[in-house]
């Protein structure tokens, strides 16, 4: 078990793994188009903020106990929790995570069927036909299940070749060419007439629509965003060496993870006001928005056309990889270190069981459709119940059980590298964690229901 368990192999390594934990699809759809909606750049000065005060507390406190507890997640949180009811916070943290696996590995799947589309020119036609398109591909039985596996088996491969040679090495290789793929459809998207309209709507400050709302979006973004409470920052910090700067790598990961969500509102807000059409969120801006943008801001260069939305849809599949790898790794971990079985063999019964639960979940919004939970699909219950369930109060607890049950001391040392760091931060950040941060995931907790 002690040669299973190894640690990061540089410095760089840390911080594009962690940051390609965090960085998804969520920051290619969702961050733009809830910049757009919510005041352009006075929702991104708001964001910064949301993750100077929530994100990179609550990433450090994930931080402090997976390093500590040098341990998957569940025994992390077991060490420190003395035999108490804290420790159940670990187990919902590998759960979520688990269960997240699943329905991610769907979307993720579908990212890599429009690889495969865009290759073989089928995205071409008027906006009638893609949204066909994609809903006749998102209801078959067999397709997304196919891609899903093949999406799975990818992250598989990845992590069974251990830290250093798994996840380290792919990420080093991923998250670099991710950026550049990035920064081409930037420039390419920057470059169409009319894409100055989109640059102007993501960048100019529109403070009239400030408010508590635009707040606890914000709020809710930067914890979303940051992978908080999912089991993956805390699974990756076991592998932190005892030299790592926590706070330091915090900050690393989060402008990482924020330079990569407002590029991507460069890359679609300037093609899209292009050719006059306003975004929409969720799939439907990917899948089937996008597409459109692409077909027409390109008309008379269709070669360009064809090789942005190709290089657009690798990007896609290529960040949700670098999530997929991390979520896989939480279960993983536990698995092989809990059953004390190889590290093969804790990632193959993850393969397994969350192809099944994300086959699923994929043929619950098909022919399947009586696979479901009251009017919600089975996919879509699995987002709920994570995203806002599990995930926000797992972040609560967090803070609860560092700032005010695990001793200060061991805080401290891990914060300050056992006092060869100044610890400067360390009476903010413990202020943070026990007073703001649970009042402000509080809050996104209730706003989401309606109640705040």
């Amino acid at each position: 078990m002690k040669e299973e368990r190894a640690n990061f192999g540089s410095k760089i390594g840390v911080i594009l793994a962690t940051a390609g934990s965090a960085v998804g699809l969520g920051n290619v759809w969702r961050f733009p188009y809830m910049t757009g909606e919510n005041g352009g750049a006075a929702f991104i000065l708001i964001y910064i903020i949301c993750v100077l005060l929530l994100g990179i507390p609550c990433m450090v406190s994930e931080f402090i106990i997976g390093r500590h507890g040098a341990s998957n997640t569940a025994r992390a949180y077991t060490k420190l929790a003395n035999g108490t009811p804290w420790k159940f916070i670990g187990f919902m943290g590998v759960l979520t995570g688990f269960l997240i696996t699943g329905y991610y590995a769907v979307v993720s799947g579908w990212c890599l069927q429009y690889v495969f589309s865009s290759v073989m020119g089928e995205l071409k036609g008027d906006p009638t036909y893609v949204t066909t398109y994609f809903n006749a591909f998102s209801q078959d039985p067999i397709r997304p299940v196919f891609w899903t596996l093949v999406f799975l088996l990818m992250a598989h491969f990845v992590i069974i070749h251990g830290v250093r040679g798994g996840i380290e090495k792919a990420s080093k290789m991923l998250m670099p060419a991710l950026f550049i793929l990035l920064l081409v459809i930037v420039v390419a998207s920057c470059l169409l007439p009319g894409a100055s309209k989109g640059i102007s709507f993501l960048f100019k400050p529109d403070f009239s629509k400030v408010d508590s709302g635009m707040f606890l979006n914000a709020l809710g973004q930067s914890f979303y965003s940051l992978s908080i409470a999912m089991g993956c920052i805390c699974t990756y910090a076991s592998y932190f060496s005892r030299q790592t700067n926590l706070l330091r790598s915090a900050v690393q990961v989060s402008l990482v993870d924020s330079m990569v969500a407002i590029l991507a509102g460069l890359m679609i807000f300037p093609a899209a006001f292009s050719v006059g059409i306003n975004p929409d969120s969720g799939p439907s801006l990917i899948f089937i928005t996008l597409p459109n943008v692409f077909n027409q801001a390109f008309a008379g260069f269709p070669l360009i056309g064809w090789v942005v939305s190709l290089l657009f849809y690798v990007l896609l599949s290529l960040a949700a990889l670098t999530s997929l790898m991390s979520l896989h790794e939480v279960s993983t971990a536990f698995f092989f270190e809990e059953l004390h079985i190889t590290r093969k063999k804790g990632a193959a019964i993850v393969t397994i069981t969350t192809f099944i639960l994300g086959a699923l979940s994929s043929l619950s919004l098909g022919k399947m459709d009586y696979l479901c939970v009251g009017d919600k699909s089975l996919f879509d219950v699995f987002d709920f119940v994570t995203g806002q369930i599990f995930l926000p109060i797992g972040g609560f607890l967090t803070c609860l059980f560092l700032g005010w049950y695990v001793p200060k001391g061991i805080v401290k040392d891990e914060f300050t590298n056992w006092g060869t760091l100044k610890g400067t931060f360390f009476g903010v950040f413990l202020f943070l964690i026990r007073f703001v941060c649970p009042l402000c995931i509080l809050a996104i907790f209730l706003h989401q229901f309606g109640i705040l």
